[in-house]
């Protein structure tokens, strides 16, 4: 059996002010599902982190409807993962005037979306 290389369209969200763990969250439920499937749980997901990742999710629908033909009803999420941006750092005032580190953590959102094959569907 020969696998053939399924053709991709992706979008990249970078430095969204959110921690990679709390997106991975989300993504880690919508990965290998429809796209319509994935929009449907990110509306009713209780996570700050749905917004910026339907974002993604459109944007990667749009680009694979705009160019490279693909209809939105037949695409799956088939990549879908959160990489750790820079970190912002930050001081609060600690304890008998010591200073306590904050880190802000930023994310880069990658998801790629692919059409589903025939024998996968069925």
């Amino acid at each position: 059996m020969v696998d053939e290389e399924r053709i991709e369209a992706r979008a990249i969200a970078r430095y969204i002010r959110m921690s990679p763990t709390k997106v991975r969250r989300v993504l880690d439920a919508i990965r290998g599902r429809s796209y319509q499937d994935a929009i449907i749980m990110l509306e009713f997901m209780p996570y700050a982190a749905c917004d910026p990742i339907r974002k993604v999710l459109e944007s990667a629908a749009a680009n694979a409807e705009h160019n490279l033909n693909m209809d939105k009803g037949d695409l799956m999420i088939s990549r879908a993962f959160a990489d750790g941006g820079p970190t912002l750092k930050r001081f609060k005032a600690g304890d008998r005037g010591r200073a306590r580190p904050i880190r802000k953590r930023t994310s880069h959102i990658t998801i790629a979306v692919s059409i589903v094959p025939e024998q996968e569907a069925s």
